[in-house]
This record gives structure tokens, C-alpha cells and sequence, in this order.
């Protein structure tokens, strides 16, 4: 039965402040479909290109407008673990990675639906949090690409 449903096309969005203590992540607290700690993330819509879905997403889950979005050309997917009544025909979601940057003076208004809380985390913590390899492999690739941009400004 599971071979004959589809991936839904999506983008995973790992969420950052710069802050005077460094960067640090947004985590929500998931509780639609199952409960633990991921980054915002969400299927892209008929008609939208990925970047446009990174925004609505961010906005829809968080009510944050990003400082800057940028794709990490890292794309990926992963099967649910049965298929949801709210996603008839769907068995997974095919991903591709952003960065977003923003304010975390910015009031974040969550969507209710699908979270319950949210923290701003360090890199050690944030990885220690999310639940799934995918998303800890994602944080990994932000935390690195934002290492060497530092590193590049610094040299400069």
C-alpha cells in the first residue's frame, strides 16, 4: 500500500539569531502528528518556488519575517510512520534545507495547531533536542556554514 502513495515536497527551515551570547536556534515544540523539539518546517504549496515556502512557513509557524533566507543545497526525505488522515496519499516528505535569520527580539506567535512552546538553544543543545537524524544532520550543516562565514568576515 505505501508504494503507490507520494513524498510531499517540503523545506526544512533551521531558524537563527545573532545574539551578544552567539547564535542561537529556534526550536518548537511539536505536538500535530507527534511531540518533541524540531525547527519550523512545512510543505510547499501549488505554484510556490522553495523560497517563498520558507517565508509563509516561517511566518505561519512562528509569525517571524526573516532578516535573510539562504539555501544550503542539501536535500533530503524521510517516510512518516503511518500515513495521517490530514495527508491522505502521502507517505513522507522530500525536503530541501534553508537558513533563516532573524530578530530574536521579534515576538513569536506560534501556530497553535501544530506547536505548544519554543526556546531559543545553543548548537550543543539544539542538537541534544531534535528528535530526528535528518533534522540533527541539518543543524550540523547550518552550525558548520555559519563557522566559516565567521571565520571569512573575521579574516577580511
Amino acid at each position: 500500500m505505501k508504494k503507490d502513495l507520494k513524498y510531499r515536497k517540503g523545506v526544512f527551515i533551521v531558524t537563527f539569531a545573532r545574539t551578544s551570547n552567539g547564535v542561537e536556534y529556534l526550536l518548537l515544540k511539536r505536538k500535530l502528528h507527534w511531540t518533541g523539539w524540531e525547527f519550523p518546517k512545512g510543505g510547499i504549496e501549488k505554484g510556490e518556488d522553495t523560497e517563498k515556502a520558507v517565508k509563509r512557513e516561517l511566518k505561519e509557524e512562528t509569525g517571524l519575517t526573516p532578516i535573510r533566507v539562504r539555501s544550503m543545497y542539501v536535500r533530503g526525505k524521510y517516510d512518516y510512520p503511518k500515513v495521517f488522515k490530514d495527508r491522505p496519499g502521502i507517505k513522507g516528505m522530500q525536503w530541501k534545507l534553508f537558513m533563516a535569520e532573524v530578530k530574536k527580539t521579534d515576538k513569536i506567535k506560534l501556530d497553535s495547531r501544530e506547536h505548544v512552546g519554543f526556546k531559543w538553544v545553543d548548537f550543543k543543545t539544539a542538537k541534544e533536542l531534535v528528535k530526528f537524524k535528518e533534522k540533527k544532520d541539518s543543524l550540523k550543516a547550518i552550525q558548520s556554514h555559519l563557522r566559516a562565514w565567521d571565520f571569512i568576515l573575521i579574516r577580511k
